[in-house]
């Protein structure tokens, strides 16, 4: 794979809104006063961060292919659970007399536990690697059958189908586990599919900007021609092919 000036910063940008959506999904649930079809509109605060996680990874397979989004995806991972393991850690330490008084080990379990709670982050690993993974592969196909045309309709159907298996799994695996009550999961789900879906068809323009000039910057346009989508297949060489002649792309 060539060097590329950009990819770094995609990848640091994407790790970034993983850990803090991460940290707020455990820190609050927010409601927002009123119901959908009778269903209280309640969802956690990761909710409103982690649907740009997609749209980076929407840039990432459209700009530079399934494999480099592969190499990212597992890089988000590693770091979710470095810091879920640092979470763990430190609420296994004994805590000081002094802070205990004024924040205490009951307000960092309520608060910043969740993040290394088994049940939820068991939730945000599964949900994660199957929404991530899915959401680049159906929009890495689309882009061939397409002939990289319609990169809106790419953005929001790969969406649709990652921030599906992404959203249900994490809810109905955090409930089982115990992090949710039940009576919060179909709220839950719902709440997080609509808001998410919704966040990355508003943010279509920015996504269609970013493409755009990371297109050009690198000077390439990746189509994934006769790869094989195994999310474990690290180094495949011979895998996909770049088209060169950015003069030639498609925004459309």
């Amino acid at each position: 794979m060539k060097h590329f000036r950009c990819l770094d910063l995609v990848m640091a940008a994407f790790v970034a809104i993983l850990i803090t959506s991460n940290v707020a999904s455990s820190a609050k649930i927010v409601d927002l006063g009123f119901s959908l079809f009778t269903i209280p509109l309640a969802f956690d605060g990761g909710t409103l961060l982690f649907p740009f996680s997609y749209i980076f990874g929407d840039i990432l397979t459209e700009v530079y292919g399934f494999r480099a989004s592969r190499r990212v995806i597992w890089v988000g991972f590693a770091a979710l659970v470095l810091s879920s393991s640092v979470f763990a850690l430190l609420g296994a330490l004994p805590a000081d007399a002094a802070w205990e008084t004024y924040a205490g080990t009951g307000a960092y379990n309520a608060i910043l536990g969740g993040m290394s709670a088994f049940g939820l982050v068991f939730a945000s690993i599964l949900g994660f690697l199957a929404g991530e993974f899915s959401n680049s592969i159906v929009l890495s196909r689309m882009k061939v059958l397409m002939n990289g045309r319609f990169l809106w309709m790419r953005t929001i159907g790969s969406t649709l189908v990652g921030q599906l298996f992404d959203s249900l799994i994490f809810v109905l695996v955090a409930c089982a586990a115990g992090v949710f009550g039940w009576e919060l999961w179909l709220s839950l789900f719902l709440t997080n599919y609509i808001l998410k879906t919704l966040i990355e068809v508003l943010m279509t323009p920015a996504t269609y900007g970013a493409v755009h000039l990371l297109k050009k910057i690198e000077q390439v346009d990746v189509y994934d021609r006769g790869i094989r989508y195994n999310p474990f297949a690290f180094l495949m060489p011979g895998e996909g092919r770049l088209k060169k002649n950015p003069d030639n792309i498609n925004y459309a």
